[in-house]
């Protein structure tokens, strides 16, 4: 890895920084929702994860409309 990163630096940040923002993606997930999964069966679990996964960016995008003072607009049945 330290070869990677003398030689091909920028290349190694790019794929270094979206590493970064996955792992803190899942602590933030962990935190909120807890670390384990409930479900016994594999496709169980994996529907459980994907809900969480949905649920963290739920929040994250209602934690943006409040800090950044967005004013949500919704679809109406006229607009459909």
């Amino acid at each position: 890895m330290f070869l990677l990163y003398k030689y091909y630096k920028e290349s190694f940040i790019q794929d270094y920084h979206k590493r970064s923002n996955l792992e803190t993606t899942f602590s933030m997930i962990k935190a909120k929702f807890g670390g384990r999964l409930k479900s016994r069966t594999i496709t169980a679990q994996t529907k459980e994860l994907l809900c969480k996964v949905l649920c963290h960016n739920l929040v994250c995008v209602v934690q943006s409309i409040y800090e950044l003072g967005i004013e949500p607009t919704f679809w109406t049945d006229e607009t459909l």
